[in-house]
């Protein structure tokens, strides 16, 4: 139930906070820690450095309860806005739940022996606009001959399908090996499996909602006991055998680069247009 924008401003949302309790000495030190983390968290997930911007709150921006604040932005089509916001709320919350319950709620620290009232860091942000902005910039368009290649680059951690497995034709020696390579990787990931048209067609396919590699079972798997996986942003291939397949994907899907092979691997470049 959205109010516009996509899905950035909904009815209806899903927040993620984290109330995190430190020593009042350490608040301004933890803090920037937290907006150091957050900012890595979307960056180390696939989000362009140069689309995120920090926004500290100056003094007429600040909550009556925060010592500090600073916003996270992502440069949205519709232009800047915030995906979250970190604030040092001091011992705001701790105070005001302590005065009306008439129970203290402080903490007795062994080492120095005295009773604090823990500052509170409070990363805050929303579920919605964090999946909007990663499929924004996962989003690409690249001349391909005398077509358009649509892209989704996924980090393969939100990826929802790791991989698909795609024989090369609908004969049944092929599809029943192809099948069981596709029952195989089912044990480890979420898999599709596609036998409708050209490979290349598939592949676009597989391109267009973010899977991160394709399998592909050719005749000559029936030999040599090998497939090719072809990965979806630099389109490079390799071919490997099958009992080296799921702890291959496995690499490659933790970021190890396409061109670090198992024993008897191969390695090609996709041509465009295929």
């Amino acid at each position: 139930i959205t109010t516009g924008n996509f899905i950035f401003r909904s009815r209806e949302f899903e927040q993620m906070e984290i109330e995190y309790l430190v020593k009042p000495e350490t608040d301004d030190e933890w803090f920037s820690y937290w907006v150091e983390q957050r900012l890595n968290w979307y960056v180390n997930l696939g989000i362009r450095r140069e689309n995120l911007r920090l926004c500290p709150h100056g003094k007429d921006k600040l909550a009556h309860y925060a010592l500090k604040c600073s916003d996270i932005d992502y440069l949205f089509p519709m232009g800047w806005a915030e995906l979250e916001g970190i604030a040092n709320r001091g011992n705001f919350d701790l105070v005001q739940h302590a005065r009306h319950s008439g129970k203290t709620l402080d903490y007795f620290d062994e080492e120095t022996k005295e009773h604090i009232v823990p500052h509170i860091i409070e990363p805050s942000a929303g579920v919605d606009r964090s999946a909007l902005a990663f499929l924004c910039d996962a989003y690409d368009e690249e001349p391909d001959k005398d077509e358009i290649r649509v892209v989704l680059r996924l980090h393969p951690a939100l990826a929802p399908i790791k991989a698909a497995v795609l024989p090369l034709s609908r004969r049944e020696k092929l599809t029943e090996l192809a099948r069981r390579v596709y029952a195989d990787l089912r044990q480890c990931w979420t898999v599709a499996y596609d036998d409708a048209q050209s490979v290349g067609r598939r592949y676009r396919r597989q391109d267009e909602i973010g899977t991160p590699f394709c399998v592909t079972v050719d005749f000559q798997s029936l030999e040599d006991g090998q497939v090719t996986i072809r990965e979806r942003d630099t389109m490079n291939q390799i071919r490997v055998p099958i009992n080296t397949l799921k702890s291959t994907l496995q690499a490659k899907l933790e970021g190890e680069d396409l061109f670090v092979l198992p024993p008897g691997g191969q390695v090609w470049k996709e041509e465009r247009g295929v």
